[in-house]
């Protein structure tokens, strides 16, 4: 059972967990928080949040995958942005696989907060996210200023709070995901902006097609980002599932990833109404040439043949469902591809 903790304080609240989560999935979360927490610390954006949340790790990391880091990050806060813009922030966010993700901080700083931000993930991740805000102020307290009631919610896979929630959930149960999400108080009555970075590839296509149809039609007014591999049937692309299938981490859905079609399709296909999709390197080809020649002068890239290769295989999709008053149909990014 949750327990009430009073505020000012975020107590600790033993737990024991029995899930099996898959480890090499797990350790992807890992993996990408690092690259994140390397590129802020060199300057490609500024997120004084992460340094709360990840380590800094003693290996540098490649150029070209601090580049990458760098248009996912802004493409995907692009999107956020304008979806809130459209809605005036009277909507909620579902992140879903937030990892060590600190969007809600910094929409907060923005004034940009949504009426409630969820974030999901596996239990175990949510337990070491749970404790890193319990000890660190610097996450504590932005939740803590925004939450009017005298208790909060917590145990070992969940807080809930007025603005802000975290949850223990596997994602391919759809019907304990919503069970626990509406125990926080999600509002399907909302619009809402539903995000998924490097998830669904990690699903098989037929859990993916069921998360897909499940978030199409539990809001009537609602948008989907997806960011995730594309392009993968060319040499590079089985040289990428190699090297993960080594670490013992499978990509169960990477035959939906086979196109920017491919993309847009399952989307479609499971209730969205409208869709578009880019590869990164376009993406990253229309940023504002001011970010990017700051960015470009922070390291050398000596084989811009590997930067094009590498965000060739990637991209950023995005759809829509309802909202016609709110025009989220016209939300969109330079160069993206669509369908409806």
């Amino acid at each position: 059972m949750a327990s009430s903790l009073r505020k000012p304080t975020l107590s600790s609240c033993a737990s024991s967990s029995t899930e099996t989560d898959d480890e090499g999935v797990r350790g992807t979360c890992e993996d990408a928080s690092m690259c994140k927490r390397f590129a802020v610390s060199i300057g490609y954006w500024e997120d004084p949040y992460i340094q709360h949340l990840v380590r800094l790790s003693k290996e540098r990391k490649a150029p070209e995958i601090n580049r990458g880091y760098f248009a996912r990050v802004h493409g995907i806060s692009q999107l956020i942005k304008a979806f809130l813009r459209k809605t005036e922030c009277h909507c909620q966010i579902i992140n879903l696989g937030a990892g060590m993700d600190t969007v809600f901080w910094r929409l907060k700083d923005q004034d940009l907060l949504p009426c409630k931000y969820f974030e999901v993930d596996f239990p175990t991740i949510v337990t070491r996210k749970l404790h890193c805000i319990k000890c660190k102020p610097a996450l504590s307290k932005p939740i803590l200023e925004l939450h009017s009631e005298d208790t909060l919610q917590i145990d070992g896979h969940m807080l809930d709070s007025k603005r802000y929630a975290i949850i223990g959930a596997d994602l391919r149960d759809t019907p304990e995901l919503e069970e626990k999400l509406k125990k926080c108080n999600m509002n399907t009555q909302l619009p809402t902006l539903l995000i998924t970075e490097c998830v669904l590839v990690y699903m098989s296509p037929e859990q993916s097609a069921n998360l897909i149809k499940w978030a199409a039609s539990s809001f009537g007014t609602a948008m989907f980002i997806n960011y995730e591999q594309v392009n993968m049937g060319d040499r590079f692309g089985h040289i990428m599932i190699e090297n993960l299938r080594r670490r013992q981490c499978d990509l169960a859905g990477v035959e939906t990833c086979q196109s920017l079609e491919s993309q847009k399709e399952r989307l479609l296909s499971n209730g969205w109404e409208t869709a578009l999709a880019v590869d990164m390197m376009e993406l990253y080809s229309r940023l504002p040439r001011n970010e990017v020649s700051r960015i470009e002068a922070l390291e050398f890239l000596d084989e811009m043949e590997l930067l094009e290769q590498l965000m060739q295989h990637y991209c950023l999709c995005w759809a829509t469902r309802g909202g016609g008053e709110l025009g989220l149909k016209e939300i969109t990014c330079p160069a993206a591809q669509g369908s409806s």
